[in-house]
């Protein structure tokens, strides 16, 4: 399993993965505590694989536009707070949504999803797939309007399934991240337009004839098909997911009115959708002797066997998990809350499962904002 051929691309398998899940800005802010933790355990740096979905594509695309950057140290890098943490705070401390929305109105020959993508270019510096690294693989995942697939955005390919894949492609990240985010309708669709001569045909690539599907893409939300990031990650081991999805609820009463009804049967279909694709990752982990490491916004810590020793309040728990998944401002409270959190269930995860013997941290990486 060590080295496995994935449409003509060899990839090491047998190393660490990371799946960073949808959830706006309220996941871009729970992951990037999530990968600092990781960092400081030595994981960050081993990783193989980092795939991303909506929210999660912002923190992904920050540390692959920092990574040249980064300075590692006896396996750790010493300024990703600098790179990417800090950046990232910024940005979330901006109105991104509405200002989209607004000149995607207003500005002539420019849609929402390209006003999208030139917001995200203040973040990502105008780089492109090809000035990605190779190691690791940055992944960001998208949905094909028209396929009803995933379209998986990365340095070495664009690739639908279902269409073919292009090799090498010049995207600029800003432009995959806004699809990987641009959350249906207000935000989406992200348009793609791409010489239909340049794909190249997988065995049992349906539309691959139809010059329709090849000429432009017309994408939305990753987080439509799979909203945990894990179709391109479940085979490698440690597969470590940083989840910061809505939490499910269940309601006393309902109603006749249909758009409340409406929004209810989604998320319904949502979260069972997100509760298979947990249970198959840890039902073929356990069968193929890999380890999963999950760690989730509405997790509660008694569940990890790691010692700790800071406290959590469910309730503070509770509130973080509910708070809005738009991108828009986010203030210093809020941000260093998420941060915390992240930082302190991805902790517990990491050192029950993958880094056991590591003593339990001692503070947070922002003491003024407790988590109890």
């Amino acid at each position: 399993m060590s080295e496995v051929e994935e449409a003509g691309y060899s990839v090491s398998r047998d190393k660490p993965a990371l799946a960073l899940s949808g959830g706006g800005f309220r996941a871009t802010l729970f992951h990037a505590g999530a990968i600092v933790r990781l960092n400081d355990l030595g994981l960050l740096t081993r990783i193989a694989r980092i795939s991303s979905v909506s929210g999660g594509s912002i923190t992904s695309g920050r540390l692959a536009q920092a990574w040249p950057r980064l300075t590692p140290k006896d396996g750790v890098f010493t300024n990703l707070w600098d790179e990417v943490v800090e950046p990232l705070r910024a940005f979330c401390g901006n109105s991104v949504d509405l200002t989209a929305i607004g000149l995607g109105a207003l500005l002539p020959g420019k849609g929402v999803g390209d006003v999208l993508a030139d917001i995200y270019d203040r973040l990502l510096d105008g780089i492109t797939l090809q000035d990605l690294p190779d190691t690791p693989q940055f992944v960001f995942n998208a949905t094909n309007l028209k396929t009803g697939r995933l379209v998986r955005l990365q340095k070495s390919r664009i690739a639908d399934f279902t269409i073919g894949e292009i090799p090498s492609p010049t995207l600029r990240v800003a432009v995959a991240v806004a699809a990987s985010s641009a959350f249906p309708p207000v935000l989406s669709p992200v348009e793609i337009r791409l010489d239909p001569a340049a794909w190249r045909k997988f065995e049992g690539a349906v539309h691959y004839d139809d010059r329709a599907y090849k000429e432009r893409l017309s994408l939305t939300d990753g987080g439509a098909y799979d909203n945990l990031g894990l179709e391109t990650v479940d085979r490698f081991d440690p597969v470590i997911v940083s989840d910061a999805g809505a939490p499910f609820a269940s309601e006393e009463t309902s109603g006749g009115f249909w758009p409340k009804q409406l929004f209810r049967v989604l998320d319904i279909a949502t979260d069972q959708a997100r509760s298979l694709r947990k249970r198959l990752l840890f039902a073929e982990a356990g069968r193929d002797g890999r380890t999963a490491v999950y760690a989730g916004i509405d997790r509660d810590p008694s569940a990890y066997p790691a010692p700790r020793l800071i406290s959590a309040d469910p309730a503070v728990i509770a509130s973080l998990a509910a708070i809005r998944t738009r991108l828009d401002a986010f203030s210093a409270s809020e941000q260093k809350k998420l941060i915390n959190w992240g930082w302190l269930i991805m902790d517990l995860a990491a050192r029950s499962f993958v880094a056991t013997g590591v003593p339990s941290p001692e503070k947070l990486p922002f003491p003024d904002a407790p988590l109890g």
